[in-house]
């Protein structure tokens, strides 16, 4: 296995931008050339190790920063962490960069908000409308564009190849690579 400086992806972005699709082709190319790698997907999280917790603001805030220390304890043995979640609030993100610490690289999964809609497959943004679904992002709750990520994917346009690419072109220059 080739050795890493370990390093913490966290993608961010709307519902339906295409984060757990990019960090699970990013995981399948990583693990390919040899890389100890390991996705923490927001959703997945929810079920189990988050399951306590609700989409209230505060919940939102603890939900995200258990996902920090969690992949700041899988960075720091050395794997490339690739979290996908919405992290919708500035806050939000400059704590997990906090406490990551080295190695944090903000993703913004960028995808307009209809064309998320359009991907929909669980119909959840048409819920929300509805308002069955309370505090959903984007919605009934605000996505803030992140202000300086380290990487701008753009969904919409990039087929998937081609922001994975993307993804270990910058992990490759910022030396979180080796190998």
């Amino acid at each position: 296995m080739s050795a890493s400086r370990g390093a913490v992806v966290w993608m961010t972005g709307l519902s339906g931008a295409g984060k757990s699709t990019l960090a699970n082709a990013l995981h399948r190319r990583l693990k390919e050339a040899g890389h100890a790698a390991i996705v923490l997907d927001g959703d997945v999280l929810r079920r189990g190790l988050n399951a306590d917790l609700g989409y209230t603001p505060e919940d939102r805030t603890e939900n995200l920063r258990r996902v920090a220390h969690v992949a700041a304890l899988f960075m720091q043995q050395g794997f490339i962490v690739i979290a996908a979640v919405i992290s919708p609030e500035h806050r939000h993100r400059r704590s997990a960069r906090e406490i990551v610490g080295e190695g944090f690289v903000e993703v913004f999964v960028n995808a307009p908000l209809k064309v998320c809609e359009a991907r929909d497959a669980k119909g959840l943004y048409a819920r929300a409308r509805r308002g069955e679904i309370a505090h959903f992002t984007g919605i009934s709750d605000p996505f803030e564009t992140p202000l300086a990520p380290d990487v701008v994917i753009d969904t919409e346009r990039m087929p998937v190849d081609e922001c994975v690419d993307r993804l270990l072109a910058h992990l490759a220059a910022t030396g979180r690579l080796n190998g």
